[in-house]
């Protein structure tokens, strides 16, 4: 079927990996569907799925990189393609893509030729707030509808369909091949209506005989609160529309949500990072905390060591079942120490220490001798930079947090 390269029609070079080869196909082969009304090509598409074919099968990509497709032929498939695949065993290009992705690109279609439209997606970003209580948006999107000239039919004014007279309307035609062993059939799609059913005398100038066209419109969407990252929403009946008069597909919202400069969130619950000073750390108190609600009262208990983790019932994200029931806010303590101080506030540090037996310095009769004392320093040091580096770690990780 093919007549190009392999490695050309896949649009990958020849030492691709298997996944290269995977992922690219997948992602032309959705351009390339016949169902695609904005870029499909069924002969494009065919002898895409023929390239794929082989060069996704190890010996088969062997075979060929060494003897072409005649090599593959000798070896017994047909045009490239071995005995275990053979694409006159699908009825339409609808089951070969179903055969890959696992689901059809069609949609649904009735007896009557109706088929069902396309679903569509939408990706949304949002901020912390707006995803924790729920916003009102307004999109813009891109669907198939009706043409208004022909009403879907795919006619010209005034040129009705009518029923295809090779298939009687079914859209499929059975043939049958004679060969040495005997006579096979297939059944494949109509090439007079290209499956339809139906046939038009000339087709619709606005459409090209598609009976559909891609249309602007905008939606208000309300974004119900606690939605996270990966929240899907559907809204029923914007996907495109379907052909024949079928049922148009759905849009389905995807949620991105951006992340806050200073909350965390885990589920329903938010993590905050607050630092305390040594007196509220070592007396207790009470101070104002962020939530995601505003500012709310904490109490420190006297002796609160750096590292305790407090709990604010209620102040968490609502949840996306019931938004009346709330998760709560961990708030994780750090004791902040004062880098810049007044010869007051020393004098008061210094009478802290004292009072509680503690001395800042060393006496000379108990310090080391010169060279121990510089072998301690040096291992001080060394000490020091290994401790720095744990505490670097740490400190990474907290400002990651905090972002």
């Amino acid at each position: 079927m093919a007549s190009r390269d392999y490695y050309e029609v896949l649009g990958v070079s020849k030492t691709a990996s298997y996944e290269e080869i995977k992922k690219t196909f997948r992602k032309t082969a959705a351009q390339l569907h016949p169902d695609n009304i904005d870029t499909g090509n069924e002969s494009a598409f065919k002898e895409l799925v023929e390239a794929y074919e082989v060069l996704s099968s190890e010996e088969k990509r062997s075979i060929y990189d060494r003897y072409g497709v005649d090599g593959l032929k000798r070896g017994g498939g047909a045009s490239g393609f071995g005995t275990d695949f053979d694409m006159s065993s699908f009825q339409d290009l609808g089951e070969i893509f179903e055969y890959f992705f696992g689901g059809s690109m069609r949609g649904q279609r009735s007896r009557t030729g109706a088929q069902r439209g396309n679903d569509l997606r939408y990706d949304l970003e949002l901020d912390f707030h707006e995803a924790a209580f729920g916003v009102e948006r307004k999109i813009n999107i891109r669907h198939l509808r009706a043409c208004s000239d022909c009403k879907g039919t795919g006619g010209a004014p005034g040129c009705e369909p009518t029923l295809c007279k090779s298939c009687g309307g079914h859209g499929q035609v059975r043939q049958t091949t004679s060969t040495l062993f005997g006579q096979f059939s297939q059944v494949t799609n109509c090439p007079t209506c290209s499956g339809e059913g139906t046939c038009v005398e000339k087709s619709c100038e606005s459409c090209k005989g598609k009976g559909l066209l891609r249309k602007d419109r905008s939606l208000e969407l309300k974004i119900p609160a606690g939605v996270d990252t990966g929240s899907r929403i559907r809204v029923s009946a914007e996907g495109d529309g379907g052909r024949k008069g079928g049922a148009p597909g759905d849009l389905y919202v995807f949620v991105h949500v951006r992340d806050h400069e200073s909350f965390i969130r885990e589920g329903t619950t938010v993590h905050l990072k607050q630092s305390i000073s040594m007196p509220m750390a070592a007396l207790g108190g009470d101070m104002l905390v962020e939530t995601i609600s505003g500012k709310r009262l904490l109490k420190i208990a006297s002796g609160t060591q750096s590292g305790t983790v407090l709990t604010m019932k209620g102040e968490g994200i609502p949840h996306l079942s019931s938004p009346e029931r709330r998760g709560d806010q961990l708030v994780h303590l750090f004791i902040e120490t004062p880098t810049k101080l007044s010869a007051e506030q020393k004098e008061l540090y210094a009478k802290i220490a004292e009072s509680q037996g503690e001395s800042l310095t060393v006496p000379e009769s108990e310090r080391p001798q010169t060279e121990a004392a510089a072998a301690g320093k040096e291992s001080k040091e060394g000490h020091q930079s290994i401790f720095d580096a744990i505490a670097g770690v740490f400190k990474g990780k907290s400002s990651a947090d905090s972002d």
